[in-house]
């Protein structure tokens, strides 16, 4: 009884995370770091790229006939990205530690801070269903011509056949992809790494990108480039693309995130 209050009260008087400033070439690092955690990550890695292509390809599938909702959604999941990519957090901070990385553990790495995972998954959530109704709404106002292909909502976008459609869905979608990246972009792996609670892994997040615009921007462009050049091979990109990301994260917050100071053995 007296392990378990000890444990609680610790983590009660946890301390603010010291948010760190960190250098234009950072992300480039971040990059290498992810690369080299997916080469040493293998097909454990690989594993969890697997499952956002086939998340990919079975929303195509479901709503293939309905373009609008598909490309909400599709953009909508990646939101839901750096929660979904906790497992290629727990690898790289399993490699980390010497340890070699097993698909099995890093498939419950959740559970020690379950309740504080699920009010952040919920906050995603919640933004992936405000964003695919905007989307909806987006193309009901702005694209023009009957029910729209695929082809045709990638010409529209990325070639700019109807620039105001394109400028009003990058600007609606840029404030929503914006909001979660400020929110999440160290939130997850502190919450995996310090059983921190979502409020103040939230707050850690934001204070990183107010400390670290410049880094943080070009990561994000590193982010969205990607990931759309995985969208352009119909997702079969993301095999590879996702955990290249999501081990590049946790390099991000390794860097942005000061180590936890020792405990204090006179308290």
């Amino acid at each position: 009884m007296s392990t378990t209050i000890d444990r609680h009260e610790a983590k009660v008087e946890q301390p603010f995370p010291e948010v760190r400033s960190v250098g234009l070439e950072a992300p480039w690092h971040w990059l290498q770091g992810g690369l080299d955690d997916l080469h040493r990550g293998g097909g454990t890695s690989l594993f969890y790229g697997a499952c956002f292509t086939l998340s990919g390809w079975l929303l195509y599938l479901v709503f293939q006939k309905a373009y609008a909702l598909f490309a909400g959604l599709t953009t909508g999941f990646l939101l839901l990205g750096p929660l979904l990519a906790m497992g290629l957090y727990d690898i790289s901070r399993r490699l980390e530690r010497g340890e070699t990385p097993r698909l099995q553990p890093t498939l419950s790495c959740w559970r020690p801070n379950l309740a504080n995972l699920g009010v952040f998954a919920a906050v995603l959530a919640v933004v992936m269903l405000l964003w695919a109704r905007a989307s909806m709404v987006v193309f009901a106002l702005f694209f023009d011509g009957g029910l729209p292909t695929f082809g045709d909502v990638l010409r529209a976008l990325f070639a700019f056949q109807q620039p105001e459609f394109a400028l009003v869905y990058f600007v609606v979608g840029g404030f929503f992809a914006a909001f979660v990246f400020a929110i999440a972009i160290i939130a997850v792996p502190l919450m995996l790494d310090r059983g921190t609670d979502a409020v103040t892994a939230g707050l850690a997040s934001i204070a990183a990108c107010a400390r670290n615009p410049g880094p943080l921007l070009l990561w994000a462009a590193c982010i969205v480039v990607l990931v759309g050049l995985s969208f352009a091979t119909l997702f079969l990109g993301l095999v590879v693309v996702m955990p290249l990301v999501g081990h590049g994260t946790w390099y991000a917050y390794r860097d942005l995130v000061a180590p936890e100071p020792p405990p204090d053995r006179t308290a």
